[in-house]
């Protein structure tokens, strides 16, 4: 069965860190783009950032550039995002979805073109 885990939210200070990863099992992510995304209550999803083990290419959302990195382990069949100085406009369910091929050259794939997606998990960011 094919299924994607993100898991390492919770509740944070601003300011602080978490390690987000998303586990694939059923596949292998080798040759996949891997994309994270986020939404807030009442807020559109946002694709965050995007890894592509098709071209090597990889994005991040503005909102996040510098705070964020994005990085894969295929050993472990795992992409990470180290989100670092949180901010409260971070708090957000994330999730992670893959889709095989494609780039993220110019932004994460459409969420809803992907092939699998995952269960979010919460970031909270607290004042």
């Amino acid at each position: 069965e094919v299924q994607l885990q993100a898991s390492g939210g919770g509740l944070v200070q601003a300011g602080g860190s978490l390690r987000l990863s998303c586990a694939a099992s059923g596949f292998t992510f080798d040759g996949y783009t891997i994309g994270w995304f986020r939404q807030a209550p009442g807020k559109e999803r946002e694709g965050v950032s995007c890894i592509s083990s098709s071209d090597g290419s990889t994005y991040y959302a503005d909102s996040v550039k510098g705070r964020f990195t994005i990085s894969s382990d295929n050993a472990k069949n795992t992409v990470y995002l180290q989100t670092n100085s949180l901010k409260l406009e971070d708090t957000a369910v994330y999730h992670c979805a893959a889709l095989y091929g494609s780039s993220c050259l110019r932004g994460p794939p459409n969420y809803y073109s992907m092939d699998y997606w995952g269960k979010g998990t919460l970031v909270t960011v607290s004042s």
